[in-house]
C-alpha cells in the first residue's frame, strides 16, 4: 500500500458562529464545535484511507480561545499518523474576527479513527508522509500519544467492568 502525504487528507471548512450556536456566555457551544471537528476529521480519515472510518476516540480537545458571533470559524484537519488500521487526525480551529481580521487558534484536537472494509472489519491503511514543520512535529510525537491512548483505553475498560448496568432510577428508593 502506497504511503500518502498529509496534504492529501487535508479538509478545510469555514463557517460563521451564529447566535443560535452560542451559549449564555455569548461564545460558541463547545458541543457544536466538537460536532464540526468530528465531521471534518472523519472526512480526513476517509480521504486518507479511502475506506469507511469510525471514530475510535476523541483523544483531546483543548479550547484555547472563545469563538464569538462576530467570528468565522475555520476547521483544518489532516491525517498525522497511521497504525495498521487506525488513523490519527489533527484538527486546528481558527477563529477570525470578521471586523478586525484578527485570527487566533480557538482550539486544537486529536481524534483516532479505525478504517473498515466492506464487511465492517478493520482493514489496513496507508502510512502517512509529513512535509511541513507542523506535520513533522505531529508525526514524530504520535507514537507517544498512541502509547498513552492504549493505556487510557485499558483503564477505561477496567472501569467499565466495575460499573453497574442498573438504571439510575432503580438504585434509589424514595
Amino acid at each position: 500500500m502506497k504511503a500518502k502525504y498529509c496534504k492529501e487528507s487535508r479538509v478545510i471548512r469555514t463557517s460563521r458562529a451564529f447566535p443560535n450556536d452560542v451559549n449564555n456566555h455569548n461564545t460558541l457551544f463547545g458541543g457544536r464545535l466538537m460536532s464540526h471537528l468530528d465531521q471534518v476529521a472523519s472526512t480526513s480519515a476517509a480521504r486518507h484511507s479511502r475506506r469507511e472510518c469510525v471514530t475510535a476516540s476523541t483523544d483531546s480537545v483543548d479550547f484555547l480561545h472563545p469563538v464569538r458571533p462576530t467570528d468565522s470559524v475555520c476547521f483544518e484537519s489532516y491525517v498525522t499518523w497511521t497504525g495498521t488500521s487506525s488513523v490519527e487526525v489533527f484538527v486546528k480551529i481558527i477563529a477570525e474576527d470578521l471586523k478586525s481580521s484578527e485570527c487566533k487558534i480557538a482550539a486544537i484536537a486529536l481524534l483516532t479513527f479505525v478504517a473498515l472494509d466492506q464487511h465492517k472489519r478493520q482493514t489496513s491503511v496507508p502510512q502517512v508522509i509529513p512535509e511541513t514543520e507542523e506535520e513533522r512535529k505531529l508525526h514524530e510525537t504520535a507514537p507517544e500519544r498512541t502509547r498513552m491512548r492504549k493505556e487510557r483505553k485499558q483503564k477505561s475498560k477496567e472501569l467499565a467492568a466495575f460499573l453497574t448496568l442498573n438504571y439510575p432510577w432503580e438504585q434509589y428508593s424514595l
